[in-house]
């Protein structure tokens, strides 16, 4: 009988705690003074879908708690790097925006974590990251409809 560690599956998520942990760790010594990962990865998360996103849906699509999003949301607005406003079809509702100052300090991290990126993309082919795309996407979405 093989060990629990021997396990494809075991180590397949075994795997994938190490990636995001070098990946978190790589991105946090790049970030400008100041800045936090989780509050990178609200910065980038308005930048590339768009201003105007609810705490709600930030939160849903970082998996974050709701009392960590308005942490990390008050401190960004602290910092002045987004704003928070009462969303105009429903005043109940808040929306976040970038400010000019979120967005610089979304470059500024973005430039200091593309030579990174570029070595990453220089040692795996587009196809080694697409063949590994269906599996992890799959596996995304069962244990997202397990919850």
């Amino acid at each position: 009988m093989p060990e629990a560690e021997d396990l494809p599956d075991v180590q397949v998520f075994d795997e994938i705690r190490y990636i995001e942990h070098l990946v978190r760790t790589a991105i946090t010594r790049k970030l400008p003074v100041g800045l936090n990962y989780p509050q990178f990865e609200v910065l980038n998360l308005l930048s590339r879908r768009g201003d105007g996103s609810t705490p709600v849906e930030i939160a849903h699509a970082l998996q974050m708690t709701k009392s960590g999003l308005t942490n990390t949301l008050q401190r960004l607005c602290a910092r002045k790097l987004v704003e928070l406003e009462d969303c105009a079809a429903d005043r109940r509702k808040k929306r976040v925006w970038l400010t000019p100052a979120g967005r610089q300090a979304y470059l500024q991290a973005m430039s200091n974590i593309r030579p990174q990126i570029e070595k990453l993309r220089d040692g795996f082919t587009a196809r080694e990251f697409q063949d590994a795309l269906p599996f992890l996407r799959a596996l995304r979405t069962w244990l997202s409809e397990k919850d």
